[in-house]
Formats: structure tokens, sequence, C-alpha cells
């Protein structure tokens, strides 16, 4: 006996029921994950038995494997459910015929391949941590809503990120349980035979068998890997069973089973992906993987091998931070990939190079250095995040301003159909028709959501907050049992913490805990958090949850502090702190909670999608400017926390972002929630709600994103990648040796001035310029000289460009040099700021200055 408990070995007994006839689709909508963004479908396996329904975590295929057939029978001869049944099999078929006739940018005979080491659909389907995930399963759902052609590549995890529990000491409590592949909407994939689809992938030298899996989203589908099998040996078998688990050793078994076994998997399927997508540096194994395909397969060389796989490679890095990128010992890569070499056509040295950081020399392979080599095409998550990418990858193109360098960005965004509550889309099809779902990033149609009637529109939001409110109080009973509390207290607790009133200021905080997302920032001054919310006439309450990776104790000490402060007797009841965090507790808090607080250290939120889910929902967002708020702020949907100076030390930014944060509480978000009307809400408060919903729907939706990407990233991947394959690869070759011939030239590229520089111009007049270059044996088409014109050297995206033209050969006698000149007559006046350079050039580059060479003058 261990804690009063009994040994013994749970199992379930499943009844496997027939299923009627009249209800026989109800399995083929349980199989496909259109049900994890359509409410009507959750609902409707939830009418069957509601408890059970809660009880195997709204996962549909549990519940048909679980449920007495008795409740099927029944629902078969009843009319309502009956109506009901049809009326999802109308939107399900009009869904998947709608999407099939659309046009996508992208043609029939395109497809897109995105990797990524998880997805998260819905919290049924738990191979998803968290942001991430959620991110990657938007984006398959965005591309079935337009019926792009898309695949998703990714790993089938036993265990899926862990259950939390939070003791009485408030120590986060890991939980690990295996998922029944047979009760997820997975099914293995087959071969024209009809046989299980598998490949092999060579760890260290060792083959390793992967079975292929796969999921229908909508209408894409997921390809998902799996390592546990018989015929692998035990250590083998746990490549795939945690996501992130185990040691570095499992991490690179993990990412090369992903990147390697993803192409193969791919190959073996039959199919042809003309854009490959790596969703953050874990898969950028397939580089390697594709440029050996190459190799083997036609004359290619392995520079000419490079250049044709990185044309239609894209890479989105969602990291703020150099140590957040993945990196692996060096020793450890060259003994896993032992042979590799020789098939790209390398040695080992050479291999090992290309996952060099250029900030730490050659220390540590970096996976996000393999990924920025292997394409070219590179995005960061947010313009703020694009410009934080530029300068961590700056080091890839050396002589390229930052503001220059291929880095861009696409700012991510949510799939409005999984989080916007239901009973919102029920008020737009009343009040401004059924055609918005259709005009998500039309703003002028959404303006319209200023005339919903204030009333109707604050019912709604009251009615989801007492949803919300009643899943608190539920969590907390059960935290509160297990950690063998009494039922007094809790009852007591729950009616202090004014859990049963919707009209109490509630203020949410739920992401991973992190220590650059600061969830202790609200905490920094206790005596003033009691002037907050210990006002009876404006009483406040804060609603924290999340989890901590198992391995960041930080992350882990911040859950106990937060609990400590929870458990004061002034804050008992209103700080709550509930555990377990996933998609379905996130739903419910995006939409029930009356602001948003997000209070990350500037600037290091890639992101941040919760807060996307919260504005589409009305829900107001009180964030640092940080992140995707950079650009959803507009002064009138939320309130900006701006972030501290950076030349401060840590704590004294910490100590200034909180004083601003209690400020605006304290004196902008309390009074205008309770200045309240006749009819008993806040005028100002509506008005500010219905701003953040119009102004977050069309900003951030993903049909917004996804157009984005087709038309930055995939669609110019697909033309590069068609170029460079064209004629067995010739104009591949070619760029490849004329990058090999420009590095091996470019120390000797030089240039100086022949004018003398004018120091003042009349407005209207031109100047004269002209410069010398010595290309170092480089032809002239080799390179471009340039001008760049603007009023702060700092400005470059502000700035002028004017190309120099070729006058001669050999100015001033010098053997090599060329006179480069231009006549500049500049539009601007006042002071203004002129630099020249050249740079290689070629008319196939992705990106002008992809080489990462320019010299100024």
């Amino acid at each position: 006996m261990e804690n009063g408990h009994l040994p013994g070995t749970r199992f379930v007994v499943e009844t496997s029921p027939k299923i009627p006839a009249k209800l026989s689709r109800l399995e083929e909508l349980a199989n496909n994950l259109w049900y994890s963004w359509d409410r009507p479908t959750r609902t409707l396996f939830a009418r069957l038995h509601p408890r059970l329904w809660d009880q195997v975590g709204s996962n549909p295929i549990r519940f048909l494997r679980r449920i007495d057939e008795r409740h099927l029978t029944e629902a078969a001869e009843d009319q309502a459910f009956l109506t009901a049944y049809h009326r999802v099999l109308s939107a399900f078929d009009t869904y998947h015929n709608e999407a099939m006739r659309r046009s996508p940018k992208l043609g029939p005979q395109q497809l897109v391949a995105y990797f990524c080491a998880e997805f998260g659909f819905h919290e049924s389907f738990p191979i998803y941590s968290g942001g991430l995930g959620i991110l990657a399963g938007d984006h398959c759902k965005a591309a079935s809503d337009i019926g792009l052609p898309f695949v998703g590549v990714g790993l089938l995890y036993r265990q899926g990120y862990f259950t939390q529990n939070i003791d009485r000491e408030g120590n986060q409590v890991s939980i690990n349980a295996d998922s029944e592949f047979n009760e997820l909407p997975v099914r293995p994939a087959l071969d024209d035979q009809g046989r299980e689809v598998r490949v092999t992938v060579e760890l260290a030298q060792r083959p390793v068998q992967v079975k292929v899996w796969w999921s229908r989203v909508g209408n894409v589908k997921i390809y998902l890997l799996d390592t546990d099998l018989p015929e692998n040996q035990p250590e083998d078998r746990e490549i795939t069973h945690r996501l992130y688990g185990g040691d570095r050793k499992i991490r690179i078994e993990q990412e090369i089973v992903l990147g390697v076994g993803g192409v193969r998997a791919l190959s073996r399927l039959g199919l042809q992906p003309t854009v490959w997508h790596i969703n953050e540096g874990h898969a950028a194994f397939l580089v390697l993987e594709r440029i050996r395909n190459l190799v083997a397969e036609t004359s290619a060389d392995y520079s000419t091998a490079l250049e044709a796989v990185a044309a239609n490679t894209v890479f989105t890095t969602h990291t703020p931070v150099p140590a957040g990128h993945d990196h692996f010992d060096r020793d450890m890569v060259a003994r896993y990939f032992a042979g590799m070499d020789q098939a790209l056509g390398l040695d080992m040295a050479g291999l090992l190079a290309l996952g060099n950081d250029p900030g730490n020399g050659e220390s540590e392979f970096n996976m996000t250095a393999l990924a920025v080599r292997g394409s070219r095409h590179q995005n960061g998550v947010s313009r703020i995040h694009g410009d934080v990418s530029a300068r961590i990858c700056a080091g890839f193109w050396p002589q390229i301003p930052v503001q220059e360098n291929p880095i861009r960005y696409v700012t991510n965004a949510v799939h409005v159909p999984t989080f916007l509550a239901r009973e919102w889309m029920d008020l737009f099809d009343r009040f401004i028709g059924g055609e918005w779902r259709n005009r998500l990033s039309d703003r002028t149609f959404w303006n319209s959501v200023g005339d919903i009637p204030d009333h109707l529109y604050w019912s709604v939001r009251q009615s989801l907050k007492s949803q919300m409110l009643y899943a608190v109080r539920e969590r907390i009973a059960v935290q509160h049992y297990r950690n063998l509390g009494n039922d007094a207290h809790l009852e007591r607790m729950l009616k202090q913490a004014d859990l049963h009133d919707p009209n109490v200021l509630t203020i949410g905080f739920a992401r991973r805990f992190a220590t650059y997302k600061r969830a202790d920032l609200l905490f920094t001054h206790l005596d003033w958090l009691r002037q907050i919310v210990l006002n009876p006439k404006c009483p406040v309450l804060f609603i924290f949850a999340g989890k901590a990776h198992p391995a960041d104790q930080p992350g882990q000490d911040m859950i106990r502090r937060i609990h400590a402060i929870s458990n004061m007797p002034e804050f008992q009841d209103k700080i709550l702190l509930l555990e377990n965090y996933d998609m379905g507790l996130a739903r419910r808090l995006v939409a029930g909670v009356d602001v948003w607080l997000n209070t990350p250290l500037y600037p290091m939120e890639a992101s941040g999608t919760s807060g996307m889910k919260a504005g589409i929902n009305g829900t107001l967002n009180l964030s640092v400017l940080d992140g995707w708020w950079g650009e959803g702020y507009d002064g009138k949907n939320g309130w900006a926390i701006r972030p501290a100076p950076d030349y401060l030390d840590e704590s004294r930014r910490n100590q200034e972002d909180a004083r601003t944060l209690y400020e605006i509480i304290q004196d902008q978000v309390v009074p205008l929630y309770y200045d309240r009307g006749k009819f008993g809400f806040s005028s100002g408060w509506v008005a500010k709600s219905k701003a953040a919903m119009a102004s977050t729907l069309t900003q951030f939706n993903t049909g917004r994103m996804l157009d984005e990407y087709q038309e930055r990233f995939y669609l110019p991947a697909i033309r590069q990648g068609e170029r460079y394959r064209e004629n067995q690869h010739a104009l591949a070759r070619a760029v490849a040796s004329w990058k090999a011939r420009v590095r091996e030239a470019w120390p000797n590229v030089k240039l100086h001035r022949l004018d003398s520089p004018v120091r003042h111009l009349q407005f209207g007049s031109s100047m004269h310029v002209a410069v010398a270059v010595s290309l170092g044996g480089l032809q002239t088409s080799d390179v471009c000289v340039e001008l760049l014109l603007n009023r702060s050297p700092d400005r470059l995206g502000q700035a002028e460009y004017s190309g120099f033209k070729l006058e001669s050969r050999g100015s001033e006698g010098s053997e090599g040099e060329y006179l480069f000149a231009l006549d500049l007559q500049p539009e601007l006046c006042g002071q203004l700021d002129y630099h020249i350079r050249v740079y290689p050039c070629h008319p196939a580059l992705t990106h002008p200055f992809e080489t990462g060479l320019m010299t100024w003058l």
C-alpha cells in the first residue's frame, strides 16, 4: 500500500457498440479533425451522453468505443437528435465541397509540405505542448478552409505534453500517460497494394523502422511518424514516445526521424512537394536528406543540390533569443550522420559546417543555422520578431545591414472558427449576416460590429463569463479535494472569490510559465496590489494558469510563488491559480475574462497568439508592446505597457514595467469597467471591447496569414524551385558556380571616390558622383554599385536607392579598375546622408543580398 492506495492495474471495459444505420456517419465525423473547430459536431456527440463526453475528454473516437449501445439506439429514434445530426452532416459536406471548389493561389499541381515537431488541433489529440503546436494546427486548418494543396508532417507521440497537477505546496507535479492510437483520429498510411507504409532511417549507422500514420484535418492530411514498433530495439521504440521528452540523444533522434524520415515518408507515398516549409528548426535535417536524394538521383554536385533544395524551402523561426535555438554536440551529429557526408559529396567537416552558428563559431551544431543555410525564404512571426530574428541571424550575412538581410516576417494569427465562441457566431449571423465568415479581413465590413446593440453585446459577454466562471469553479473544486481540502473551506473560498458573480472585473493570465513571460510581474509590489484587489466598491479577480517545462526550475519556482501569494489571507479569494492549462481551458478563459494580461520582457515575445484569441472574443488586452500587440494596439482596443528602456538592468526594467502595469489597472481599467450606466454596464467598456473585436478579427485571422505566406513565400518558392530544376538544374549549377567565384574574389573588391564630395547643393540641382571599383577578377555584370540617400544613416528602410552606371575601364590608368558614375538630383531637402556600396548581383538570386557580401565606401 502506498499513500493509502492499494496497488493494482487499471483497465477499461469497452462496449464497441454497433452504430445504427441512421447514424452511420458518426464514425466519419469522429475521424475528421473538423470536429476540433466545429462546435455543433462536438455538441452532437455530447448530447448522446453528456457525462461520458466529459469523462473521455471530448474525444469522439473514445466516446464511440465506450458508449452504451442503448444510447445510440434511442438517439436513432429521436427526431430532435436526427434533425441536429443531419444539420451537422449538411454543414460537413458543404464545407468539404466548397473548399475544394475554391481557388487558392497555388495550383492543383503544387503541394506545400509543412514540417513541425508538434501540432495542436484539440485537447483530445495530445501531440502538442503550446503555442508552436497550436499555431501549426491553425495553419493546417486554414489550409483546409481554402482547399490549399497541403500536407503536414510530424511525429505521433504516445505521450503528449504532460498533465499538470499542483499540490498543496504549489509544486508542479507532471503526470504522463500513454495514448491508445485506436482512440485517436489516426490510421495507418497504406500504399497502392494496401500495405502499411514504413520507411527506414539510419541513426548512428543502425536502421530504425518508422511507421507512417495519417490524420484527416478537414480537407488536408497530416502524416505522423512512429518508431514504437516490435521490430525496433527497445531504445528506438522510445524515440517518438514522448513529446520533447528525454535527453539530447532522444532529441536528436526525434529530429532526424522528423526531418529525414519525413522526406522519405512523402517519397514513399508518391508525394512530390513543390514547397518545403520548416516550421521551427526541429525539422531542419530534411535539408540534408533532400540534398542526398538530389545528388543520388541526378548528376548534381553538392553545391548545385544545395542551391536547388534551398530555392523552394521556407524556414519560419519562432525563437526570440539565440539560446532558444536547438543545438547539438558536433561529435554527436558526426556519429549520427556517419556516411551521410559522403552521400552528400562532402567530408564530415563540410557537413558539420552547415550547422555552424556565426556567433559561436564551431562549438556546436545549430539547427537554426542548418535551416537558414538550407533555405532561401526565411521569416519571423511578427514585425518586432522579424527585426529580432534579423539581428540574431545577422552573422549569416555579415556585411549586410540588419535591416536589409533576407529575414522577413509574417505575423501569426488564429483560426477564428476554432477560438471564436459560438455565441458570437450566432450574434453575428443575426446582426451582420452570415457572410461575415468570408469577410474576416474586411475592416470596413467589421465596422458594423459597432451597430450591434450594446445591451445584447454585453449580454453575450456576460454569458460567456458565467460559463467560464463555472468551469473555473469545477477546476478549483477538483484541485481542492485532491489536495485534501474540506467542503466548508472550499465553499467559503468560492463564495468570497466572487466566482458566482459575472459583474466582478476578472483579469486572466494563462500561458507557459517561462521566466521571460514574467507571470509574477503583478506581484512586484504587494502593497500596491492590495490596494487594487481589496477595494470593496470595485473588486478585481485575477486568474492564473499555465505549465512550466519539467526541466525548467525557475518556471516552476514562479508557480510556487504565485501559489504562495494566492494563499495569503488577503489574496486567497482574489488570486486563483488553475492547474493543467490546455486548449479546452484556453477557449473558456480567452472568451470569458474581461482583460487578458501579458507581461513579457521586451522583445522576447515572438508573437503571442493567446491575446489574439482573447481579442476576437471582445476581451481587452493589457500587454507589453511586444510580439503581435506591437501591431495590434491602436490606442482604442486595449491598453499598452510601453517597455522600460533596454539599457536598464533586468531588475530595474521589472520595477518600471510593474509600476506602469499597476497604474494602468488602477487608473484606467478599473474605473472604466465600473463606470456603469443605468443598464448595469459600462458603455465605454463595450465600445472598447467592440473595437478590440473588430481590429483583431480583421488583422489576425489565419486567412490573412495564409494569404501572406502564399504571396510572399510559397509562390516565390515554387517559381524559384521550378527555375532551378529546369534543364537538369542548369540554373542551380550556374548560381552555385557563380557564388564560389564571387566568394573567392570578394576580399580583393575595393572602391574609392574619384570626385570631390559636394557639401552644399541647391534644391533642383544635381551633383556628379564617380567611383573607381577594383573587382578582383570579377566581371562588371557580377556586381551592382549603388548610392543610398536618406535623412538618417540608421533608417535604411526609408532610403532612396540610385544605381551607378559603368562608364569606362582602367580609370586614371589603373589596370583592373572600373569607373562607375551617376548624376544625383535629390528630391529631398535639408541635411541628407548618402552612402556608396558595391555588392554581388545575379538575376537568378532569390534575395539580392543572399551572398552576405557587400563593400562600403
